[in-house]
């Protein structure tokens, strides 16, 4: 039986741009995501974790057509959503939601906690009666952890933890099938960063949600992504499971990331953690306006020859499910 649910083929996202003056400068494209394919099942959270910069938020924002596509398809539930129209769109955003990184610039200040929850029931038109709004938003501000005595207060009257789970909420009370979270715990402190992933991981047991988790901290992306997707410079380098992934990582790239997390055992990386530079990766991250030849990690990378100059690394399968874009990578 399939139960994949969302299928990304060959994502392309281009931006135009000037260099210099913004009305007679130099025309340039630049490529914020380059020909990413995956795929998510039903129930499944996918974490998608690289530097900042490196496409992922972008990634997200075009598999919800947020962000219009340049090539490629985003293929939900056998439905290619570059081929849909406005009002087509329209009618599966109960089933396409997101959860945004910064909590409260996500929320509206002039409005109460009640009607925020309750947009995007409104937005579904007379499929639901105010009495049903409200019933519908009281029972999901309690299953988020906020008393429904809150209701009629404003976002500048919580936490950013509270106001993440006002967020959630938010995308939950249509009871989507797929929610993208970008960065939800990013700007929130650590011990509430593991509040929220939990509530989140127990949200997708309840409703059987798929996710798609970005993240720049593998150590977070660990708890609640079952495959791990490493995108740097919008291409992918490597995508597998989260066990395949920690314990013999292909890429340089996401050895690197993983030995620059601080684990709470030190003896399972190695060592203590150690930051990107002392992994042996130096330097900036290259502009996607004029990416690398090659390899787009050529750059950065400790063990690049010159076949990573001149040809682009294929993402192939070196174990089942694992595969890797780099030339050097063996199984």
């Amino acid at each position: 039986m399939n139960d994949t649910v969302l299928e990304v083929e060959g994502l392309k996202v281009h931006f135009p741009v000037r260099r210099g003056a913004a009305e007679w400068g130099e025309r340039m494209t630049l490529k914020a995501v380059e020909d990413v394919s995956f795929a998510v099942r039903r129930g499944e959270t996918l974490g998608i974790v690289g530097e900042s910069g490196c496409g992922k938020s972008t990634l997200g924002r075009a598999v919800l057509q947020l962000v219009k596509p340049t090539a490629g398809k985003v293929v939900w539930l056998g439905q290619d959503l570059g081929q849909l129209d406005a009002a087509a769109m329209r009618a599966l955003r109960g089933d396409l939601q997101i959860v945004f990184q910064d909590p409260l610039a996500s929320l509206d200040p002039r409005m109460t906690v009640g009607e925020i929850i309750a947009e995007p029931l409104k937005a579904r038109g007379a499929r639901f009666s105010a009495e049903d709004r409200r019933t519908r938003v009281a029972a999901m501000m309690d299953k988020v952890g906020l008393s429904p005595s809150m209701i009629n207060r404003y976002p500048h009257e919580f936490s950013g933890g509270q106001c993440q789970r006002i967020g959630i909420a938010r995308a939950m009370v249509v009871e989507p099938k797929l929610v993208v979270c970008d960065e939800p715990v990013s700007s929130l402190d650590v011990s509430i960063q593991a509040q929220i992933v939990n509530l989140l991981k127990d949200l997708q047991r309840e409703f059987g949600l798929s996710l798609i988790f970005i993240s720049h901290d593998l150590s977070v992306v660990r708890h609640i992504a079952r495959r791990i997707l490493v995108l740097y410079l919008g291409r992918v380098m490597e995508i597998g499971g989260r066990d395949d992934i920690f314990a013999r990582p292909l890429h340089p790239y996401t050895k690197a990331l993983i030995h620059a997390v601080l684990a709470p055992d030190p003896s399972a990386h190695q060592g203590t953690a150690k930051s990107l530079e002392e992994r042996g990766i130096t330097g900036e991250l290259p502009s996607p306006i004029n990416p690398p030849s090659g390899c787009v990690f050529r750059t950065r990378c400790p063990i690049a020859t010159e076949i990573c100059e001149r040809v682009i690394p294929e993402l192939r399968e070196l174990h089942s499910g694992h595969r890797a874009a780099c030339h050097h990578a063996t199984a």
